[in-house]
């Protein structure tokens, strides 16, 4: 990679006052970049000079200050601007270059935010302006990009530098904040008994005694659970309410050894409790599409004996089946064939011209 070096080459964008100004390119088909802001505008709010990206989390500085909840004290008003830059640059000397925005505690919102990879597309050279107007002649050799701009209204097309680094309207902040308010959180389970809480993301260097000096701190830990096969763990608590402050303080912000824990709730293991017929009938939802339960017949049906089987023994329906509250289906009665009586014309035996012998009597 080619940098070049230009001493008091710009003004700061910022403070308006020269300083040296670094340009480079990122790699092949990359546009050039350079810094836009000086090295006391950039300690001032801990971003960098090139990007205004805050430089813990890669976020913006609107972004940044509100999660952590930072004021911004410094004067837009060009005489008490240079006197603050002065007193600002002293104060960073005499602390070694580290600025107050920097090392502030991990913030849950901006670890969700924050970027994992490198984002490369910051570094596309610009769109060519000659093609988007239909007059680049360049082809492959021209060094822009050959695409169609975004909509003139889409607030992301205009940014500020300014607006930027001092965190007002910023729309690529308004971006991030909108998915941040978005996401899903982790709510405590319904179960009081469950304070279980899974750790994922455990590699073999991270040990017992790490996990226990991650969450003591929290309440008494009743037992851990190392699981280095399936790369997590199990800490169970003595108390639910140690387990949902440590839920809460190491959900998405927990690093041990470099690596981002995972947090999630353990699941319960008691035991099913029994109900009754009568409740599991109530708690069961109805089935949609079957149609409802028929009506009992009308009490003048019962009392007529249509098909003669009055006094005809029935046989009881099997246990449990009928349930109370119930209609009890009609069920058809066993009868008792009596002796030599013919209900079918197949029973006849005569009915193909048989005749019963003399023999069969006797």
């Amino acid at each position: 990679m080619r940098m070049m070096r230009e001493k008091y080459g710009k003004e700061c964008t910022i403070c308006n006052r020269p300083f040296t100004v670094f340009r480079w390119c990122p790699g092949a088909n990359m546009r050039y970049k350079k810094t836009e802001i000086c090295q006391t505008c950039s300690k001032t709010k801990n971003v960098c000079q090139t990007c205004l990206l805050d430089l813990e989390y890669g976020l913006p500085v609107q972004v940044r200050d509100q999660a952590l909840k930072m004021q911004d004290n410094i004067p837009r008003s060009d005489v008490n601007r240079e006197y603050y830059q002065q007193n600002n640059e002293v104060a960073l000397n005499k602390a070694g270059g580290q600025s107050s925005a920097a090392g502030k505690a991990p913030n849950e919102m901006l670890m969700k935010l924050a970027r994992t990879t490198p984002y490369y597309k910051r570094n596309r050279p610009h769109i060519c302006s000659f093609w988007v107007k239909g007059e680049c002649k360049r082809g492959e050799e021209c060094p822009y990009r050959h695409e169609m701009p975004t909509d003139p209204s889409d607030p992301l097309s205009n940014q500020n530098i300014k607006d930027r680094y001092y965190g007002v309207d910023d729309p690529v902040a308004d971006k991030l904040l909108k998915r941040a308010a978005d996401m899903p959180k982790l709510t405590p389970p319904t179960d009081k008994s469950i304070t279980t809480i899974y750790v994922g993301g455990i590699d073999a260097n991270i040990k017992e005694q790490d996990l226990k000096d991650s969450f003591y701190h929290y309440g008494e830990i009743r037992n851990i659970n190392l699981v280095l096969k399936s790369g997590c763990a199990f800490i169970n608590f003595a108390s639910r309410d140690a387990a949902e402050r440590a839920v809460q303080g190491a959900f998405n912000k927990l690093v041990i050894k470099g690596r981002r824990m995972k947090i999630l709730w353990g699941k319960g293991q008691g035991a099913p409790s029994v109900r009754s017929a009568d409740e599991e009938a109530k708690a069961l939802p109805p089935v949609p599409g079957l149609p409802p339960t028929l009506p009992q017949p009308p009490a003048e049906l019962l009392t007529h004996d249509f098909f003669g089987l009055a006094g005809a023994p029935t046989l009881p329906p099997p246990p449990g089946l009928v349930r109370p509250g119930m209609p009890v289906p009609f069920r058809m009665p066993v009868l008792p064939a009596p002796p030599g009586t013919i209900h079918y014309p197949s029973q006849d035996p005569q009915r193909l011209g048989t005749s019963k012998s003399k023999g069969a009597d006797n």
